[in-house]
């Protein structure tokens, strides 16, 4: 199910100095609760992350793909090719993963990819099974949504199993927002229930 959350805030400098920066405002997420881009509330610092046994990762450095692809396939999804992960991660604007101090392992994970100013998609977010329940799907998805909202991105959007759209609610994130469908390219062929 297509999960969106729609954030309104100024556009991002892009780079150019063209006029003087626009002034911070108020953001909007799923036209919900006003929250500032820079501030989005954290339910868990780092620190505390930290006293846990548990670093956050912003980067792919240090990422075990093979390890990786034991939380995807723990969670349920379909075993991948570690080239085409590694693919994946290149063209990934935005990356979190939580490391297990004690078997150096990832235990959580999120990507978002998007054209970096106005829309992103997040993917793949999985906890290893046996570290679900403790906070880190979302101190994940906390901080991807903060990093999102700080590039000055507009629109955020998720893909997720009806199973867990309850975890993504409290997030800002809702279905189906206005009215407004989702649709995904699909090549099975469908059986014409006209017959």
């Amino acid at each position: 199910m297509l999960l969106r959350g729609i954030v309104s805030s100024p556009l991002p400098s892009l780079r150019l100095q063209l006029k003087p920066p626009l002034k911070t405002r108020n953001v909007v997420v799923s036209s919900q609760t006003p929250t500032n881009a820079t501030s989005y509330p954290l339910s868990i610092s780092d620190e505390v992350l930290e006293s846990r046994g548990f670093v956050l990762r912003r980067s792919a450095d240090g990422l075990n793909l093979d390890d990786l692809n034991g939380v995807f396939v723990a969670v349920g999804f379909p075993k991948r090719d570690p080239e085409k992960i590694r693919v994946a991660l290149e063209h990934t604007e935005s990356l979190l993963w939580v490391e297990y101090l004690r078997t150096r392992r990832p235990v959580a994970f999120a990507r978002a990819t998007g054209d970096g100013v106005f829309n992103a998609i997040i993917w793949d977010v999985v906890v290893d099974p046996s570290f679900q329940g403790v906070g880190l799907g979302k101190a994940v998805m906390e901080r991807m949504i903060s990093e999102l909202l700080e590039k000055g991105i507009v629109n955020i959007a998720l893909y997720s199993e009806p199973r867990v759209l309850g975890f993504y609610r409290p997030l800002g994130f809702v279905a189906d927002p206005d009215g407004i469908r989702g649709m995904v390219y699909s090549r099975k062929n469908k059986k014409n229930k006209n017959k």
